[in-house]
């Protein structure tokens, strides 16, 4: 079968129509990391009616516990159904063993580093190919913590993305506990009876997660931790990332809280970015940590918002953003 992309193996799992969306479905397999099982699904959304893809290309990354159905519903619905029908030529990718992206190999040995060095660049050199132009990119939760670290660590290049947008996304909430090396040690021989965390047990939702990203989350959070590994600091490398930012908190999250999201967009460099929290001081819903970008109420509220950032990065979102943050997009 004949790839889909000249940069490195893409297959075209299925071209469907979905009422008045077009649905394609890609396997990518780059082989850009050392586990060469690994393949990633993505959806690409667009108008059923419109002969080819002409709009703003966006690339939607979900958070953990998740996949694609957290953007685009069954039934035509959700965040990214909503920005094909507005023109937009919209790609959700699932990371792998979420959704359409079988498990790799190494699999429960998966962490948010290999995401953003081996499947980001990836996926924004394919969407940059097939788009033919740079994508903008919108993370959820460990979606937006994902794009930190492929910025901060360099492994997202700069001709791949023209603005980053961060829903409820953070890496200052600590735990004491895991400044306690015992209390570690113990979480750590629990976690590797398990092998993984079952998103469906926890109610967290219908994925599974590796092990590997909790052990890596409790390196970041662990006595002496810090955000970033043995090849870099990726807290200090955000400070010299220079592209449209928006970061969105809502004040009603406790998972991913106001003050916690502020930290992380204050770390990026630049100044053309701006920081939103959801809430009633702000004239909004008292939204939590899903629901910011998934319910009527934000169909409503926020993704016209998302959508008005899309179309003009260099321009305030909504009222309450400090308009001194922000400088003109060139």
């Amino acid at each position: 079968m004949q790839s889909s992309s000249t940069l490195f193996p893409v297959a075209l799992l299925s071209a469907e129509r979905r009422g008045d969306l077009s649905e394609d479905v890609y396997r990518i397999k780059a082989g850009l990391g050392p586990d060469p099982s690994v393949e990633l699904a993505v959806t690409r959304l667009g108008l059923a009616d419109q002969s080819s893809a002409q709009g703003i290309p966006v690339i939607l990354l979900h958070g953990s516990f998740s996949n694609r159905r957290f953007w685009y519903s069954p039934k035509g619905g959700g965040l990214g159904a909503y920005l094909a029908r507005a023109g937009f030529d919209v790609w959700i990718p699932e990371m792998r063993g979420h959704g359409l992206s079988p498990r790799n190999r190494d699999w429960a040995q998966n962490t948010v580093a290999a995401y953003a060095r081996d499947d980001v660049p990836a996926i924004g050199a394919f969407v940059h190919e097939k788009a033919g132009r740079a994508p903008l990119w919108i993370g959820h939760s460990l979606g937006g913590t994902t794009l930190a670290v492929a910025l901060g660590s360099g492994a997202l290049a700069a001709q791949h993305v023209a603005g980053v947008a961060l829903f409820g996304s953070q890496v200052s909430r600590s735990y004491w506990p895991l400044k306690v090396p015992p209390v570690v040690w113990g979480l750590r021989w629990l976690l590797r009876r398990w092998g993984h965390l079952p998103g469906a047990r926890f109610g967290r939702g219908p994925e599974d997660e590796p092990v590997g990203l909790a052990f890596e989350h409790m390196r970041w959070h662990g006595l002496f931790g810090r955000f970033g590994d043995k090849q870099g600091d990726w807290w200090a490398g955000l400070a010299q990332v220079d592209v449209p930012t928006l970061a969105v908190a809502a004040a009603a999250d406790p998972q991913s809280p106001p003050w916690a999201c502020r930290m992380l967009f204050e770390q990026f460099g630049g100044a053309r970015k701006q920081f939103l929290c959801l809430g009633p001081a702000a004239g909004f819903d008292a939204f939590g940590h899903a629901d910011m970008l998934a319910s009527q109420a934000a169909h409503v509220q926020v993704w016209p918002l998302v959508e008005r950032w899309l179309r003009e990065p260099g321009l305030p979102v909504h009222a309450s953003i400090e308009a001194l943050a922000l400088v003109p997009a060139v």
